[in-house]
């Protein structure tokens, strides 16, 4: 094998094979057949969830409370807090629930807690539960 295409074993200190680091040249050769296989580990071990967003459209559509929604969230365990969870770039609160009955459900992006807002007819509660640790 040519010098440019030689492999190098990356071994433990047991000196059992942990890694074979190959050439650039080599690997465009075989990127073709080794993609297939190897694509299954490149995906991250967890996916986030999608929001229900249909869901809490459908919340906006049936809203008749005696007060404006307001998107605003804040986060009572860390103080996070945006005044709009939708439209923020960061997106600092995942929607992971929201349902008719005025129950919506926030997940805090910097420190892990759950926020639910419960809109009852003439106000709003906010309760959380700080993140398991």
């Amino acid at each position: 094998m040519p010098d440019s295409l030689q492999l190098l074993y990356i071994t433990d200190d047991d000196r059992h094979i942990q890694a074979v680091q190959i050439p650039w040249k080599l690997w465009r050769k075989i990127e073709p057949l080794a993609r297939p296989v190897l694509d299954p580990f490149m995906k991250p071990d967890f996916e986030e969830p999608v929001e229900p967003l249909s869901a809490f459209e459908e919340f906006l559509h049936y809203w008749d409370f005696r007060y404006p929604y307001s998107p605003a969230v804040s986060c009572p365990h860390c103080g996070a807090a945006t005044q709009n969870w939708r439209d923020d770039l960061t997106h600092p609160f995942r929607l992971a629930n929201a349902n008719l009955g005025g129950l919506l459900v926030f997940h805090c992006r910097a420190c892990g807690a759950t926020i639910r807002q419960k809109h009852f007819r003439d106000h709003m509660a906010v309760e959380h539960t700080a993140p398991k640790t």
